[in-house]
């Protein structure tokens, strides 16, 4: 006789990204009664308000990208699958993700969707050819590699103008973004790579900082923003507002000023920080919700309590979010997620979603470096720039690392890079330059050859090609030899003598050996 046992199962909550919205979110239920499963199209959790330290060769990947599986090893609640999310299904409460080809669907009773935002080309895609983003560690790589690339092209040029456009460098947008790797690229070439190389100076390089908009760091207000543009002049960074791009190709860009003319810059290295697209994920969900919307950049209009209308157990937090006064950072991020998770415990005590208090976001500022002892800081009416702002930030942004271990090794780099002139990353190699645009080209062939929905890899595509090929080839050779044996049958039936090429497809026998003795005697 057998006993069956109705084991209660765990309230399931999935999490998608692992950025600060998915990281803090999943940490902050640790002691929840609940299963995490945080889904993820990377294995890292990524600091990305360091991200130009990698491409400007201050800091390594490894001090701003620790493998978030590592991060939750400890959280016996928590588990990590890896793969990129396609679906959202909130009929069936299920998320669908996919790693190469292997699709995993994985059921939810709560969901906080956190998967960030991508580069946006305001509907110019093709300009990321020539303009990487900064958004990813395959972006910031990339970009560490055009730079260094464009100063050893240089040192091999004998062309004036040609050096001229290898040493200009050019930043899309003044943001905060913006701002950093201008001021990082000047002190790259004045500092770090001076004396460097025999036929180019370093000095000699052009950093030109773009924006269509007639300030920068419009967000931090107008003091903040001379300071910057003062302190980025000094450094010789060209700043160029009121100044849109209206054209990218693999020689410069074209720019069309505030009075309609358009004019040239020819540059190698360009790099785009001007604006942020969603994930699409957002589309998803408000077209599954009871009205919810999405604004212009894909960012999901949430309720006040950051759920998609009709869904109470459905969060959207951090860069997919739309909410006033909120902004893309990282506070923002780990803000909605802690109060998301706030939530769903409070759910899970009985509470009804009608009593949620509305979220509440806590401004507690934003800076921005320009230059090695030089940022700028605003936390609420208090502005303030310089030294003191620097150290302010330094110390922010350790505080906000993952790990002891990447707090010392950062220190020690800034320590290395700010005080002397080193910078211990400079390492570029060619696959990180070319290998997103061959990835693409990769994609774009698999996308083409899909056979009933599904992607066949193009080393599959390829394989078969080239068997086609042999097959096509055996088989043109067997028609070949075929019609060869007819014509050799039929002038046998004749009578006639084998032709030459006839004679040299046939077997040697004993007799054609006499033959040919016989032969060579005559012939002597």
């Amino acid at each position: 006789m057998s006993v069956e046992t109705n084991e209660k199962k765990r309230h399931r909550v999935v999490v998608i990204g692992s950025g600060f919205g998915g990281l803090f979110g999943t940490q902050a239920l640790k002691r929840a009664d609940v299963d995490v499963t945080l889904i993820a199209r990377t294995t890292h959790h990524l600091f990305q308000p360091l991200l130009y330290q990698v491409a400007t060769g201050i800091l390594s990947v490894g001090e701003i990208a620790p493998a978030t599986r590592v991060i939750l090893r400890k959280q016996k609640n928590a588990e990590v699958l890896m793969g990129d999310v396609e679906t959202i299904d909130l009929t069936n409460k299920t998320v669908t993700s996919r790693l190469l080809e292997r699709e995993t669907v994985t059921p939810f009773d709560s969901l906080i969707v956190a998967a960030g935002a991508q580069q946006s080309y305001f509907g110019n895609d093709h300009f990321a050819e020539f303009a990487p983003g900064m958004k990813t560690i395959d972006d910031a790589l990339e970009l560490r590699g055009r730079i260094l690339g464009a100063f050893e092209q240089a040192e091999l040029s004998t062309d004036p103008a040609e050096r001229e456009r290898l040493m200009t460098f050019v930043v899309v947008g003044a943001g905060p973004t913006g701002v950093e790797l201008a001021g990082q690229i000047s002190e790259l070439a004045t500092r770090t790579l001076d004396g460097a190389f025999r036929n180019i100076d370093a000095k000699d390089a052009k950093v030109v900082l773009l924006d269509a908009a007639p300030a920068v760091l419009p967000p931090m207000g107008k003091k903040l923003g001379e300071k910057a543009a003062k302190r980025l002049t000094k450094l010789g960074v060209d700043i160029q507002l009121n100044a849109m791009v209206t054209g990218v190709d693999n020689d410069g860009l074209t720019v069309k000023d505030k009075d309609g003319t358009e004019r040239r810059i020819e540059a190698q290295c360009k790099v785009w920080s001007a604006g942020v697209q969603a994930s699409p994920l957002g589309k998803q969900l408000a077209d599954q919700s009871d009205g919810t919307e999405v604004d212009r950049a894909g960012r999901v209009v949430v309720e006040p309590d950051l759920t998609v209308k009709g869904h109470p157990n459905v969060f959207v937090v951090g860069d997919m979010m739309s909410v006033k006064d909120v902004p893309g950072m990282a506070q923002g991020a780990i803000q909605g997620a802690k109060y998301a998770v706030k939530q769903i415990k409070a759910s899970l005590d009985g509470q009804n979603p009608s009593e949620r208090k509305p979220f509440s976001y806590f401004d507690k500022g934003s800076m921005a470096t320009v230059s090695r002892f030089s940022a700028v800081c605003k936390v609420g009416k208090l502005e303030f720039g310089g030294f003191i702002a620097w150290v302010a930030w330094l110390g922010l942004h350790l505080f906000y690392q993952v790990g002891y271990r990447n707090r010392l090794t950062t220190v020690i780099s800034w320590f290395v890079t700010f005080l002397g002139k080193g910078r211990a990353q400079m390492a570029s190699t060619e696959q990180q330059v070319f290998a997103r645009l061959a990835i693409e080209q990769l994609h774009t062939l698999e996308q083409e050859n899909r056979v009933d929905g599904v992607a066949i890899p193009t080393r599959t595509v390829e394989a078969t090609s080239k068997a086609a090929d042999r097959e096509s080839g055996a088989t043109a050779d067997a028609a070949e030899q075929s019609k060869q044996l007819d014509s050799t049958e039929k002038r046998a039936a004749s009578g006639a003598s084998p032709t030459p090429a006839e004679r040299q497809g046939e077997e040697p026998s004993a007799n054609d050996g006499a033959a040919e003795t016989a032969e060579a005697k005559r012939a002597g």
